[in-house]
């Protein structure tokens, strides 16, 4: 008992050192004055108005001229040019904003493009690239809007240089911001060998670290790499995280062939003495093709020039039925050293690793683990001897601590189950008693929720927050909304199977958002419709064949859910597989671009049953709207089912790579783009979904996912509905999870789904209504962007107390006025009763188009 508590304990202190790229989107102090102006200096500037402390997004205090711009004629190479941004201490930059120069409206002065140049300690200066090789930046095109672009991969730095590039006869000018977070890991470097090329069934699969920033060679020194970008690998290491990159991409890996000795040494540079107490790495575990975790990992530790004689070792528990990739945490006993040595020893022919993570006490950090104010770094109080390690008496305390926090959590586990059991017994209550407990529990939080639609939009409908405002995360005195959900019934109820949402009381089941389930058959009390259901459910499909396995290549995962997983393939001879009738119109390419369901050997007979379910009802959808099931394989396990996948990938990836040259405002002014990107296709692409949301309607489906992640793009602008968006990485900020219970798309969702659970088709009227804004917009950000998850939800507590305040997506520039008002808004309507249909929608579009 007393070493799983100790394995217990290490892991969760390893948790805590893990840098999570999603969350760690924090800005940091240009646009809140946190870094101040002598942390920000620059290469040369124009004037002292324009000098580098006036770079600051956002920033318009009537000082200077509201931007840095650099001397840029007195310069022969605009690429020695820089604004630089000291952080005074090591953090990890995922992600930065751009703006040219206000100057009061006078001024026109912008980015186009630039580069990014980083270092960790002020002496080596590395130029920043994206995870294909390409250095700049895509920035401004105006002086005002910002610019945000991600870092990918992320970059680990101190001192940040932005570097325009441009014709250096032409002045440019900039205000920047950095977001990410702290690096606590402080880690400066590791020192790895190169990682070794597999060859797996005719296949090439490359492990080498290909984002490595320090010295290339046999083996890799003084950089940081793919141990420190924040992306675990895959179970399967043939998968990426990142789509259209090699095979292994994600992993650094290596043959024990190459290794007499039996293991691989790796060498971590910190940035100061520290004291460590456990390092975790991500390894992959797929010993079926001889990948297995290290079998034992010997640390030797160093404080100064030489290399503590006692190490530390460790053996994790050999696993040899699971082989899911996971993070093997590893105790490094309160040792103290600024560099740590282990040598990871060979499980089997293969030992692949994609992120290392570690966890040091604060008796070495002083007072610099402290938020850092007004961008000054923390300093050692005297007499204290930064090496000293943690006493034992401390590490009892934190023992006792931590065993009374797991007591307390025991106990409140028990409160939620009895909770849980108390809301069950009060779903038979009426409606009315459950409207008034909202409404009391709505009123409550009017303080909390101030809000106004008319100060965050323009009498233009443009958004008037500020970016700052719209990533920094939500105030400590918020109260958490989701409250509002945990009260009904209608959530109280597990989700762990698979249920249809009624379309009636919205009381019958929790929702269920499965990862690729394209539609679900929606139960309603009209008789007539429940006997078309209930055809759709029996016998099979004889045009449903069984396609040859051995065809499908895969080549990424799409998504995953509780019982399966969805993976875009390769599938070879399939348009001679499917005939005349049945081939894919207009893509005559072999290998033929297919998506691919799968059903988990370990599934349980209802997930089965659900599986062949969806099969049966999949095969009779047939509308050129609406992706169509292909084939299947269901003669063995495990189930598959293939459906069509288009070339242009998912809409929303496909509207934000277009560029609007000249947008037109104005229904008589709309003019061709270069690029594709017309009002006209645009809405033509909103008569496709509309048209196959029509089809499914009169099927009485409801769809309870309706957004652009989940329409593909064809050939010739060619749009298909389908449902693969939800578990993919790149959407994950798209779905709000309430813990142990359903994963929502809330910004996309109707009042009445979010609060009483009630999915109908008037419900995907008002998705439509959202994804149209998506596409109109070219999908530039989130809807309700400016709000937080908590703010949505309480924003849809206004649409239920309907007092006026609560708060409309704007109008997008593009978007004429008779459109916006007659058709968005009324997809919006508090009454579900009074919007319009999709036959409606369709007609109103096609009218539009006229």
């Amino acid at each position: 008992m007393i070493a799983h508590l100790g394995v217990l304990l290490v892991a969760a202190a390893a948790v805590g050192a893990q840098v999570n790229p999603e969350l760690c989107r924090y800005p940091l102090g240009m646009t809140g004055g946190q870094i101040q102006d002598e942390d920000i200096s620059a290469s040369s500037q124009w004037s002292e108005s324009t000098a580098a402390k006036f770079g600051r997004l956002d920033s318009d205090n009537g000082d200077g001229d509201g931007a840095w711009c650099p001397d840029m004629l007195s310069e022969a190479d605009s690429f020695k040019d820089y604004l630089q941004v000291d952080l005074r201490s090591l953090h990890f930059i995922t992600l930065v904003g751009t703006q040219g120069r206000h100057a009061d409206g006078m001024g026109n002065e912008f980015a186009q493009r630039y580069v990014i140049q980083y270092s960790r300690d002020g002496n080596d200066w590395l130029e920043w690239h994206d995870r294909k090789g390409r250095q700049v930046i895509e920035g401004n095109r105006n002086a005002y809007d910002v610019v945000l672009k991600d870092l990918e991969p992320p970059i680990i730095a101190r001192f940040v240089r932005f570097m325009p590039v441009t014709d250096h006869s032409m002045i440019v000018c900039m205000r920047v911001e950095l977001y990410g977070c702290e690096w606590l890991d402080g880690l400066m470097s590791y020192s790895i060998p190169d990682g070794h090329q597999m060859i797996y069934r005719g296949q090439d699969v490359y492990f080498n670290d290909s984002v490595y920033d320090g010295a290339l060679a046999e083996r890799l020194t003084k950089g940081l790499g793919q141990l420190t970008d924040g992306t675990w690998g895959q179970d399967d290491f043939l998968h990426t995280q990142t789509y259209s990159m090699w095979p292994g991409y994600d992993f650094v890996g290596w043959n024990n062939k190459s290794f007499p000795k039996g293991y691989v040494e790796v060498i971590f540079d910190f940035d100061h003495v520290r004291n460590f107490t456990s390092m975790k790495v991500h390894c992959n575990n797929m010993f079926s093709r001889g990948v297995r975790i290290f079998r034992q990992v010997t640390c030797y530790f160093r404080s100064g020039t030489e290399w503590e004689a006692d190490p530390v070792t460790y053996r994790p528990n050999p696993d040899r039925v699971s082989q899911n990739a996971r993070f093997v945490p590893v105790s490094l006993g309160d040792r103290t050293a600024s560099a740590i040595k282990c040598r990871f020893h060979f499980g089997d022919l293969w030992m692949l690793f994609s992120e290392v993570a570690f966890q040091s006490g604060s008796a070495v950090y002083n007072t610099s683990l402290a938020p850092r104010k007004h961008g000054h770094p923390g300093t050692t109080i005297p007499g204290e001897d930064p090496t000293h390690k943690v006493d034992d008496s401390n590490t009892r305390i934190l023992i006792g601590c931590l065993v009374a926090i797991i007591a307390i959590l025991l106990t409140i586990i028990v409160i939620i189950l009895w909770r849980q059991v108390w809301q069950k017994m009060l779903e038979k209550a009426s409606r009315r008693l459950l409207d008034d407990e909202l409404t009391a529990r709505l009123a409550f939080q009017t303080q909390a929720f101030s809000y106004r639609h008319s100060s965050l939009s323009t009498e233009d409908g443009s958004s008037s927050n500020s970016t700052y405002e719209r990533i920094f995360p939500l105030c400590g005195d918020y109260q958490e909304p989701s409250r509002l959900i945990r009260k009904l019934p209608e959530f109280a109820q597990s989700t762990e199977r698979l249920v249809p949402a009624s379309t009636t009381s919205g009381s019958d089941g929790a929702p269920h958002y499965a990862e690729a389930d394209i539609v679900s058959l929606q139960e309603t009390q009209d008789v007539n419709k429940s006997a078309i259901n209930m055809d759709l459910f029996a016998g099979t499909d004889s045009s449903m064949k069984e396609f040859p396995r051995h065809k499908l290549t895969f080549k990424e995962k799409l998504g995953e859910g509780q019982f399966g997983e969805v993976h875009l393939c390769e599938a070879e001879g399939m348009q001679e597989f499917l005939g005349k009738d049945l081939s894919i119109e207009g893509n005559d390419e072999s290998p033929l671009l297919v998506a691919v369901k799968t059903l988990r050997e370990d599934a349980n007979k209802n997930a089965r049953n659900d599986f062949l379910k969806e099969i049966r009802i999949m095969s009779r959808l047939k509308d050129p709207n609406i992706v169509r099931l292909l084939a299947v394989c269901v003669d063995t396990d495990p189930l598959w089912m293939i459906t069509e996948y288009m070339e242009n990938g998912d809409l929303n990836q496909f509207l934000c790579n277009l560029r609007l040259k000249e947008v037109a405002c104005e229904e008589s002014t709309r003019k061709e783009e270069k690029d594709g990107g017309s009002y006209n296709k645009l809405i033509g692409m909103a008569v496709q979904i509309a048209s196959g949301m029509k089809y499914l309607s009169s099927l009485n489906f409801v769809h309870r996912d309706l957004a652009t992640r989940n329409c593909l793009v064809g050939k010739e602008y060619t749009i298909k509905i389908a449902d693969f968006g939800m578990s993919r990485n790149l959407y994950r900020g798209d779905y709000y999870r309430i813990q142990g219970r359903a994963v929502l798309p809330i910004r996309w969702m109707s009042w009445e789904s979010i609060l009483l659970g009630k999915f109908t088709m008037a419900s995907d009227v008002w998705a439509f209504g959202v994804t149209l804004w998506e596409i109109l917009t070219l999908c530039k950000e989130q809807p309700y962007s400016q709000l937080s998850d908590e703010q949505v939800i309480e924003n849809t507590g206004e649409f239920f107390r309907d007092q006026g305040k609560q708060i409309y997506l704007p109008k997008p520039p593009c978007c004429p006025e008779r459109l916006y008002t007659n058709l968005m808004l009324s997809c919006w309507r508090r009454n579900a009763k009074q919007r319009p249909s999709f036959l409606e929608i369709h007609t109103q579009l096609m009218e539009s188009l006229a």
